[in-house]
């Protein structure tokens, strides 16, 4: 029973820690009405919670595999209580700062779940398990829509203190009903770190999701109060289009995250990223409110799926390894959504206009998408080269002059030669000297007449001893029908596969 509530009870978790990571850009504008706060001091106001956010999602990802997602959930919602209290009270920009920073508590508790639940699934439902505890997303769109209303009736500052029942509340549930028995890793955290810094999916995923989840990021903090000073919006007007890309946003990635699963999840992210850079160009020419709000919609359905197939791809490609690698991913992705705001307000101060911030989104976003083209066909490639060297059949890899280029374990297993006493020679070194020179003429005229060849010959082993082996050979064309390389495949024949025959005749097939 307590093993079947953990997905629904994280993600309730999750939505009650990201409606207090929100608190302040949520309620900015009531806020700096108060406080007479500067348009500068705003960006930081509301950019310093992403960072602490952003930072403590390493080790608590790594913490959640050493004590579990119970013990990490009520810790954090417990340490939220100062914070929240203190935002309350706070009388200056420098208050708000103060206790914005340690808000950053609520953001990083994402790294609890998705380094938690997948211990709870297979593998092939992962992407989707990990798209519906990212719905908790949509505790911002919560604060962001409802914060408003509240602060109208009593103010921000009684607003903000009802959520220290909130955070009581869930405290509390997770201390009673989280999984006590839950899956333990106990690898120290520079173990996990050496097993994956080298391994270059690692950034690529840290950078994919810098942009997808540091646009979503950004645009919610930073939405409220530019759509009341750039388009003149009503506070509350504001808060509520803001709630609606956040939802938009948080229902995607659990479409993202299935998407994942059924697809290959790298040509999800070609879609990402493709519309992303389109909308950044949209959104860089300073359109109407219409138009910037179908960007931003636009933008939001595309950063959602791009956050659920990213993590899909996590506990893919690091399985033993995905608390730290959960960490480091999602604090990227914070840190998205850290630098945005404030690069946006030291652009407007210098130019007048966010055109240029929008077209590096769109930029980045655009490199991002050659990146994912590049990995896709590595992977193919890859894929390739582990059947090659997996399969039970020495093979060997020449060009068109004969000069080896690759050869297999199971080469050298038959042969004797390593691989790099082969490569750059040819394989004449293997010649047995039991064919004659017509067994070779015949040999290559079928394989330029028919692009094939198969028969029994004679070779000899680094040794010196000679075997008989089964061999066929395959010419390998390009797309315009050119031979660029010849594929011998071979197996070494047993004694009781010999059959008496003339060593010098090739046999077709």
């Amino acid at each position: 029973m307590i093993r079947k509530i953990q997905l629904p009870l994280q993600t309730f978790s999750l939505v009650a820690g990201f409606m207090v990571w929100v608190i302040l850009s949520s309620l900015m504008p009531f806020i700096k009405d108060d406080l007479s706060i500067s348009a500068g001091q705003i960006a930081w106001i509301t950019a310093i919670p992403v960072l602490l956010g952003s930072l403590l999602r390493i080790p608590i990802g790594y913490y959640t595999n050493r004590f579990g997602a119970r013990a990490m959930f009520t810790i954090s919602f417990l340490l939220l209580l100062v914070p929240v209290y203190y935002i309350s009270e706070a009388s200056s920009a420098i208050d708000l700062m103060i206790g914005g920073f340690f808000l950053g508590v609520g953001g990083a508790i994402f790294s609890v779940g998705v380094t938690s639940l997948p211990k709870y699934y297979p593998k092939e439902k992962h992407g989707f398990v990990n798209g519906i505890y990212g719905v908790g997303n949509a505790g911002t769109a919560l604060s962001t829509f409802f914060a408003p209303l509240v602060a109208k009736q009593i103010g921000w500052s009684g607003t903000v203190k009802l959520y220290l029942g909130l955070l009581v509340l869930f405290a509390l549930l997770n201390f009673f009903f989280g999984d006590r028995q839950e899956a333990r890793v106990k690898t120290s955290v520079l173990e996990q770190i050496k097993g994956v810094y080298r391994n270059e999916k690692l950034w690529f995923l840290s950078l994919f999701y810098f942009i997808t989840f540091g646009s979503f990021v950004a645009f919610t903090v930073y939405l409220p109060n530019f759509l009341v000073s750039n388009f003149g919006l009503d506070k509350v007007d504001a808060g509520m289009r803001t709630a609606g890309f956040i939802a938009l946003a948080t229902i995607a990635r659990p479409l993202g995250g299935w998407l994942g699963d059924r697809f290959n999840a790298l040509m999800v992210l070609v879609g990402v990223f493709a519309g992303l850079s389109l909308f950044g160009v949209v959104l860089s020419f300073s359109p109407s409110l219409q138009l910037y709000s179908a960007g931003c919609l636009a933008i939001a359905v595309c950063a959602g799926i791009g956050n659920g197939a990213i993590f899909k791809m996590v506990p893919y490609y690091f399985s033993r390894q995905a608390g730290i690698v959960n960490g480091i991913v999602s604090a990227m992705g914070g840190l998205g959504g850290f630098f945005p705001p404030l690069i946006l307000t030291l652009l407007f101060d210098v130019t007048g206009h966010y055109a240029i911030g929008f077209m590096a989104l769109s930029e980045v976003a655009l490199a991002s998408l050659i990146l994912v083209f590049w990995m896709y066909y590595q992977e193919k490639l890859q894929l390739a080269k582990t059947i090659v060297d997996n399969t039970g059949e020495a093979i060997v890899i020449t060009d068109t002059t004969g000069t080896i280029c690759d050869v297999n374990p199971a080469f050298s297993k038959v042969t004797g030669y390593a691989r790099h006493e082969v490569i750059g020679k040819n394989p004449s070194l293997l010649k047995s000297g039991m064919q004659g020179a017509s067994f070779y003429q015949q040999m290559w005229q079928q394989i330029t007449a028919t692009g094939f060849w198969q028969g029994e010959i004679w070779n000899r082993r680094k040794s010196g001893e000679t075997y008989r082996q089964w061999l066929t050979i395959s010419s390998i064309r390009d797309e315009a029908g050119d031979v660029q390389y010849y594929a011998g495949m071979f197996t070494e024949l047993s004694p009781q596969q010999l059959q008496p025959a003339d060593p010098g005749l090739p046999t077709s097939g």
